[in-house]
């Protein structure tokens, strides 16, 4: 026969809303209540199974998955439609380098010393690099009114030239790449800047310079 715990003496006090508890003198009399709760810790244990996240393996593969197709659309994507900061930038055209600064490049002379490109403002280049083209130089020489360089720009090492002329090379091509020209078998590139070092003019293959006396007369002003 059971007694009350919340009555007997020695015990401790138990909170007033559980009511009167009552302590069995056998613990046979709960094995009712003892398979109660276990049947439902089972029912609970079940329903978190149930309800279990997936694996993380599973989820290793659900992100390769996604990793993989995010990188096949990226190659894919047309690359037309890009026009942000990534964006391939066209080569401008001679005349879109006009009134351009000229670029602070060195030069080199025979004997390999640096030659400051914008050191020899106003100035007429011809870059013979492709054409060695004596006429056309002789004839730039003739027409480049007093007080204005005229240089000719060859790849490795100065070519010689007619008087009037100052040859020079530019060994690492950097005069060559900021004009976005190839070099021509049939004729000379020429650049003109004035004394402020403007870019006046670019023809990217000459074939008169008698062409270009308007330009050539005003880079004494």
């Amino acid at each position: 026969m059971g007694k009350a715990d919340a009555d007997g003496p020695g015990l401790p006090d138990l909170p007033p809303e559980w009511g009167r508890v009552v302590v069995p003198d056998d613990i046979a009399a709960l094995a009712d209540e003892a398979e109660q709760i276990r049947r439902e810790l089972r029912r609970t244990a079940a329903d978190q199974r149930r309800w279990r996240p997936p694996a993380a393996p599973v989820i290793v593969l659900i992100v390769a998955v996604l990793t993989t197709l995010a990188g096949l659309a990226a190659v894919t994507w047309p690359r037309a439609s890009r026009t942000g900061p990534g964006a391939t930038t066209p080569d401008p055209t001679p005349a879109q380098l006009t009134g351009r600064p000229l670029p602070a490049l060195d030069l080199v002379d025979g004997g390999q010393s640096p030659v400051p490109l914008r050191g020899l403002l106003p100035v007429v280049v011809l870059l013979v690099d492709g054409c060695a083209c004596p006429e056309q130089v002789a004839a730039a020489a003739t027409a480049a009114p007093a007080g204005v360089t005229v240089v000719s720009v060859a790849a490795a090492r100065p070519r010689a030239a007619p008087p009037g002329v100052r040859a020079l090379a530019d060994p690492a091509g950097g005069l060559r790449a900021f004009l976005h020209l190839p070099a021509s078998q049939d004729g000379v590139t020429a650049l003109l800047a004035d004394r402020t070092g403007r870019i006046t003019l670019v023809v990217p293959e000459v074939t008169s310079i008698a062409d270009h006396h308007a330009e050539l007369s005003r880079l004494a002003n």
